[in-house]
């Protein structure tokens, strides 16, 4: 994968809520994978227009982060604001 380890370890230490060191299961932690992975499929299409698998790939992306955010708002409010506000995701 084009994501090297230590780039996933940075991405999981900047998120505040973690419960653990190595916590990279919670909902804080796989929404700001999948935010980082979307904005680098965005930037890949600026340049490939026409590269249709890389397109539905990132539409997935985009709905898992989508219903990982409204499990997020549903279980704990204070947590899904503040996950908007650390990523400036908007709804």
């Amino acid at each position: 994968m084009y994501l090297p380890s230590e780039k996933k370890q940075e991405i999981f230490a900047t998120q505040g809520a973690q419960k653990t060191p190595g916590d990279t299961g919670s909902a804080e932690s796989q929404i700001a994978l999948f935010t980082y992975r979307i904005n680098h499929l965005t930037e890949h299409l600026k340049a490939h227009k026409h590269d249709y698998s890389t397109r539905q790939g990132l539409l997935k992306l985009v709905g898992k982060r989508r219903r990982m955010l409204d499990y997020l708002q549903q279980k704990d409010i204070t947590r899904y604001r503040a996950i908007l506000a650390a990523l400036n995701i908007r709804k």
